[in-house]
């Protein structure tokens, strides 16, 4: 029998790999227009985002949405969206990608609670969908095409 990351690579899809926190969260490193960062890779999130702090750090130019974000942290939460980024994850990268920009300071105050480090943002379902994901647990990786 065929191993996944044997077919994987057979079938244009890259490996990505994560670490798994003290909190259950898959932890991915990133970049964001050529500069590095933290996120949360996370299938339950619609959409990636990154927090307003983080905006000049990744040299984002972004534009009010009138989408209210909503999450764990709670919801009716304004937003604005950056397009055009370029966002690359090991091997893989994915052009004029969109991301949903938003006060994260609720995600970071719960991961420093439990003494995990702050992160730059959050990788969600948009990405997955797109890339057609396969999430390895067993080995800490995922699959993007």
């Amino acid at each position: 029998m065929q191993n996944l990351k044997d077919w994987a690579r057979k079938n244009g899809y890259k490996r990505i790999p994560f670490r798994l926190t003290r909190t259950n969260h898959l932890l991915v490193r990133a970049s964001v227009n050529g500069v590095p960062g933290r996120f949360i890779l996370d299938t339950g999130a619609s959409n990636s985002c990154v927090g307003l702090e983080e905006v000049e750090h990744f040299g984002l130019s972004s534009i009010h949405s009138e989408v209210l974000a909503a999450g764990a942290g709670g919801g009716g939460m304004s937003t604005q969206l950056s397009h055009g980024n370029l966002l690359k994850l090991s091997y893989s990268s994915q052009r004029d990608f969109t991301l949903v920009v938003f006060d994260t300071s609720h995600v970071n105050a719960a991961l420093e609670q439990y003494k995990v480090g702050r992160v730059h943002g959050i990788l969600g379902a948009d990405l997955l969908l797109a890339g057609q994901a396969i999430i390895d647990y067993a080995n800490s990786c995922f699959y993007l095409k």
